[in-house]
């Protein structure tokens, strides 16, 4: 297998996951290939950032196995820096285009959220409770049979409506406790705590 020689960086995938390194390798089989590819090149001193060359430079060192696996623990190490890095600038971009939108002169920028906030909660949600009761209360069967027959796709459009709700809600919150930056993404605090782990 060490002599194969690799077409493209998912034939790499197996190797660097044997090697330790079990982010980088799935990164390696994804769209950003050639980022991590180009990481984990670096790492093994390959000649270039191309994944025939890497699979050379771990065809070298397959007689000091210990350097391999150090070297793709580096470049997995070092690829978690570079994602945490992205995710910290998406933040910080939220985060201006949020301010920007509350020191906005414009009406529908400052009042959109809760606007969608004020009509979900006082217009569709009692809206839909009353025609429910009174399908229910005169015994339209029609009626009653529609909402049991949507019942699945009300609670997914009900649970999506309400759960961009909760994310502004928190957002908002934050915001007005402090100033502080919105949130991170649940992949860009993973990958935080991940390299202070290493």
């Amino acid at each position: 297998m060490a002599t194969d020689i690799a077409a493209n960086w998912g034939d790499l995938v197996e190797r660097v996951v044997a090697l330790g390194a079990p982010i980088l390798g799935g990164a390696l089989g994804g769209p950003l290939g050639a980022a991590a590819g180009q990481i984990l090149a670096e790492a093994l001193g390959a000649a270039d950032a191309t994944p025939a060359a890497v699979n050379d430079a771990l065809a070298a060192q397959a007689a000091d196995p210990a350097a391999a696996i150090a070297a793709a623990r580096q470049a997995e190490r070092d690829w978690l820096a570079a994602l945490a890095e992205i995710g910290k600038t998406q933040v910080a971009e939220v985060g201006a285009t949020q301010r920007a939108e509350a020191a906005s002169g414009d009406p529908l920028q400052r009042w959109w959220r809760p606007l969608y906030a004020l009509e979900l909660s006082l217009l569709e949600c009692p809206a839909f409770a009353l025609t429910m009761l009174h399908a229910l209360w005169v015994g339209h069967e029609a009626g009653i049979n529609g909402f049991a027959n949507l019942s699945a796709l009300l609670m997914t459009y009900f649970g999506a409506r309400f759960g961009v709700l909760g994310v502004y809600v928190t957002g908002r919150t934050r915001e007005k406790c402090g100033g502080a930056e919105p949130p991170s993404s649940l992949l860009g605090g993973l990958l935080q705590a991940a390299v202070k782990k290493k």
